[in-house]
């Protein structure tokens, strides 16, 4: 039971993984992002986040950018272990509010702005059976009670769980044009970050055959091993005056041929063994049974029993920003943008911990890894902009707080390669007032088997952007995005003793609607 609540433990890392971006970080900041996939040379309010140095490019005065996307992603599970009920396990995860605010002072040569944004996580989830992490232990209790004596065929177990997690940015920085072809920025970002975690195991039941259960029906699993582990340890006593007596050497046919106990009573010692039971067995022999089985029965029964976690991580850090915007002519502009390490600490805030996984004010590392991206975009014909990106994630620098059979592990050691990102968007007027877009994303992640788990898996994708931008006179613009993700199936082989080896097949998809209104005074 330990073992599998410290799944709960890394379920919260898993949940912050983002929509759009690396294994950890969102980069999916603005409504123009949505529909269009690469914004890293952007020129316009959302460069507060993509291209921030390119800021000197817009016009004189305050520009502001509101937006919000409502996300929606479906996890998919799939685990091939035999004993499990069923083997399909979904997850639900939602995100209708995820806001990205941008502001712009714009005078001559410099430019200063702030942002805040949901840098990491933004969602809740929600698997209303829990996941196979969590089952498989109770799904292999049959197949051990029958070893045990206790032929058992059936549970039945009520699993939840529910998990949140936000990391909000906030952001300041300054820009300043150099000269006529290149422009700076510096900056710095304060991450607040937020997980929560709820969930519970309970009504754990089985179906054993033995006498405490005539009619062979689902009965509580740790009332009815508790009650064995009773009625077993009696029958232990029981036979303590005859060994007291010298008679523990024989055998139970021989004490009821010896008129020391009754054929009923040698019936009821037999049968409460079970399939245990051996008629050469002596007396001894039949007590250090019932002993072992009232002290096996007792602590699978306390393994057994409902548990609840409610649970809270919080923690803050800050980053510094810096970026490099090149406009090598009317046509051509690339921007540069890195972003350091944000070495994140969270602490427990723990209400209710009956698994011993969430110790009250304890801290785990979750960083925010450094991230390079370069952006470039061409204006072909004065109605076609070709823009493409490139986003590298340090990831294996970072810290991400994973473990590996329970222990503590570095990043290098579940991740091979760094994650990468490649964008290429399209946007096109119409009108003066109209334009049209749409972009590809590939994501490339690089870890290996070892980081993978039903609750923290990183897949690669393919996504498609496609929207529009809609000028309502010259200091209101709307933008309007939508976007499908499509993942990389991936796979872990698992073993179990006394079990062929099986597979868990992990997938998901996403889809997001964003709407966002720039103005410009």
């Amino acid at each position: 039971m330990k073992k599998l609540f410290t799944l709960i433990l890394i379920a919260g890392f898993a949940i912050h993984s983002a929509w759009a971006g690396g294994i950890m970080t969102n980069t999916n900041q603005s409504a123009s992002y949505i529909r269009m996939l690469a914004r890293d040379a952007s020129l316009g309010i959302d460069a507060v986040y993509y291209n921030p140095a390119g800021l000197t490019r817009l016009s004189d005065g305050f520009h502001l950018s509101l937006s919000n996307q409502s996300i929606w992603q479906t996890r998919k599970i799939d685990n091939t272990m035999p004993l499990l009920n069923s083997g399909y396990y979904q997850g639900d995860v939602s995100a209708p509010l995820f806001p990205s605010v941008y502001a712009v002072y714009k005078t001559g040569r410099l430019a200063v702005s702030g942002g805040f944004m949901p840098v990491g996580g933004g969602g809740g989830a929600e698997y209303e059976r829990g996941l196979p992490s969590f089952e498989t232990t109770f799904a292999a209790v049959p197949a051990q009670l029958t070893n045990f004596g206790l032929p058992t065929n059936a549970y039945d177990i009520d699993i939840f769980f529910e998990g949140s997690s936000i990391f909000f940015g906030g952001q300041l920085g300054v820009s300043y044009q150099l000269a006529d072809m290149i422009d700076v920025y510096g900056g710095l970002r304060y991450v607040t970050a937020t997980n929560t975690y709820k969930g519970h195991l309970r009504n754990f039941t089985v179906n054993p055959a033995h006498p405490l259960n005539p009619g062979g029906g689902m009965v509580s699993g740790s009332e009815f091993l508790n009650n064995l582990a009773a009625v077993a340890s009696g029958a232990a006593q029981s036979v303590q005056p005859l060994i007291d007596g010298g008679a523990g050497s024989l055998t139970l046919d021989q004490a009821v041929q010896m008129t020391l106990i009754s054929e009923e009573q040698a019936m009821q010692l037999a049968g409460g063994l079970g399939a245990m039971y051996d008629a050469s067995m002596t007396i001894n022999q039949v007590q250090g049974a019932y002993s072992t089985t009232a002290m096996t029965a007792a602590g699978f029964a306390g393994e057994l029993t409902d548990r609840r976690v409610d649970a809270r991580q919080t923690g803050s850090a800050i980053a510094p920003l810096l970026g490099v915007n090149l406009q090598l002519s009317d046509q051509l502009n690339i921007g540069i943008k890195y972003e350091f390490l944000t070495k994140l600490e969270l602490e427990n805030d723990t209400e209710i911990d009956e698994t011993g996984m969430f110790p009250d004010r304890a801290k785990t590392r979750s960083d925010m890894p450094a991230m390079l991206s370069v952006g470039a975009a061409f204006k072909a014909t004065p109605q076609l902009n070709i823009a493409g990106g490139v986003h590298y994630y340090f990831d294996k620098s970072a810290d991400y707080g994973k473990t590996v059979g329970g222990t503590r592990v570095d990043n290098d050691v579940v991740i091979d390669n760094n994650f990468i990102e490649l964008a290429l968007g399209l946007e096109y007027d119409v009108t003066e007032s109209l334009l049209v877009s749409t972009g590809y994303l590939r994501t490339i992640t690089g870890v290996n088997e070892k980081y993978h788990s039903d609750l923290s898996h990183s897949l690669s994708t393919h996504s498609i952007g496609l929207g529009g931008r809609y000028a309502i006179n010259d200091m209101i613009a709307v933008n309007l995005g939508f976007l499908m993700t499509f993942y990389d199936e991936d796979q872990k082989e698992f073993t179990m003793q006394g079990l062929p080896p099986f597979t868990e097949i992990y997938n998901r998809e996403v889809m997001v609607f964003a709407i966002g209104l720039d103005f410009t005074f």
